[in-house]
């Protein structure tokens, strides 16, 4: 690159680590819990709640470890309601199938190039 000319600045990814594998892992990978200042439990797809977050892996083995290791009471200060934990799931079986679709579509468009 010549003198004087900037280079592009790389951008930083915000890492996070899930409370059921303790894995670090890219902040857009996991899903954010959320517990508001009114002492309320949510699933935050946008991950731009205010209130106080805890992340895990979109798996069903890191919801079930984080919720028998009682992790998610020490790291949001309660334990989270069967409601919340059926919307976990129910986030969880979103994003499956919305992985599944990508794969799909991905596989439909490299058919269609390989018969051209």
């Amino acid at each position: 690159m010549p003198k004087g000319q900037a280079q592009p600045k790389k951008r930083k990814i915000p890492m996070r680590t899930c409370l059921g594998c303790q894995e670090v892992k890219p902040k857009k990978e996991l899903i954010r819990i959320v517990r508001t200042s009114g002492g309320e439990f949510k699933v935050d797809p946008s991950g731009k709640l205010a209130g106080r977050g805890a992340y895990l892996c979109p798996n069903e083995a890191c919801i079930n470890s984080a919720l028998s290791g009682k992790r998610f009471q020490k790291a949001l200060g309660d334990d989270l309601s069967p409601e919340v934990v059926s919307q976990l799931k129910m986030e969880l079986a979103r994003r499956e199938a919305e992985r599944r679709e990508i794969e799909r579509r991905k596989a439909l468009l490299e058919s269609q190039s390989g018969k051209k």
